[in-house]
């Protein structure tokens, strides 16, 4: 998976440079459904894979935000261990940097894939940091780094980028709270609370019809009429899941909608998707 030297630019000399340190960026997508929620096991993972790669454990600290997100660091005397997790997204971010070369990386890689039940790993970078050379090669390294692509970190920015029809967010909320998702006017406050908080003008009043024929499915299904489009959902009662489409012309926050929902509905955790639709 990794190489085991680092060319900077076809005509360096590489005998020329020397590098303080090796840094890894490591992408883990489709994770378990439900590995990337607890700050002790996600430092469990990568306390383990720092042990099995060789690195000297000096100590770890790791913190979860409300309503769901890890972060955490374990400090090795080579350097260090990060993560931050969005489970959300079954993605996890994690950064590895080491000084010398006594960590086997591939080991820690693999270590982290198996323990996140990760499907898809990317290594989106792989470099040499604090390059002791010659002006001339330290410059040369340095135009390598001005042309990265940077891709859009706000929702709000891609969708002014992109100028899109509307915004679309699917959000499927875990172990909700079942006397809430059963009763419907609790359902119609949400709607009411919810089109005040992105502020979204309603037309007509919010429909709420029970459906139970199929036990699997059974729960009420929700629709508001809003003046860019729609919002709607479904209620399952067999699984306590509460699945919410927020769909407009008019953008909002994204997240704004999925941690509001969960907050509402009192889960204990939320994925979710996102569409421009054009």
């Amino acid at each position: 998976m990794l190489g085991k030297n680092i060319k900077f630019v076809g005509d360096s000399r590489e005998e020329e440079c020397f590098a303080l340190g090796r840094q890894l960026t490591i992408e883990y997508y489709e994770c378990g459904a439900k590995v990337l929620l607890d700050e002790k096991q996600v430092e469990k993972v990568l306390l383990k894979a720092a042990k099995e790669s060789g690195a000297t454990i000096i100590s770890s600290s790791f913190h979860k935000f409300e309503p769901q997100g890890v972060s955490g660091v374990v400090v090795i005397a080579e350097s260090h261990f990060t993560v931050h997790a969005w489970p959300e997204h079954d993605y996890a971010a994690v950064d590895i940097f080491t000084c010398g070369d006594n960590i086997d990386l591939e080991v820690a890689i693999n270590s982290m894939k198996d323990s996140f039940q990760s499907e898809n790993v990317v290594i989106s970078s792989d470099q040499n940091r604090g390059i002791i050379s010659k002006p001339f090669e330290q410059k040369k390294v340095g135009q390598i780094v001005k042309n990265s692509k940077i891709y859009p970190i706000s929702w709000k920015k891609e969708y002014e980028r992109k100028n899109p029809w509307g915004v679309l967010t699917s959000v499927d909320i875990y172990d909700s709270d079942p006397q809430i998702i059963r009763d419907a006017k609790s359902i119609e406050r949400f709607v009411y609370d919810l089109c005040d908080l992105i502020d979204m003008k309603r037309f007509g009043e919010c429909q709420v019809v029970h459906f139970g024929e199929d036990e699997k499915v059974e729960g009420f299904s929700m629709t508001q009429m809003i003046d860019t489009s729609l919002i709607s959902g479904h209620f399952a009662n067999a699984s306590n899941r509460v699945y919410i489409d927020v769909f407009s012309c008019k953008f909002y926050e994204p997240r704004e909608v999925a941690e509001f929902a969960m907050s509402f509905f009192k889960g204990d955790h939320y994925k979710m998707q996102i569409a421009l639709r054009q």
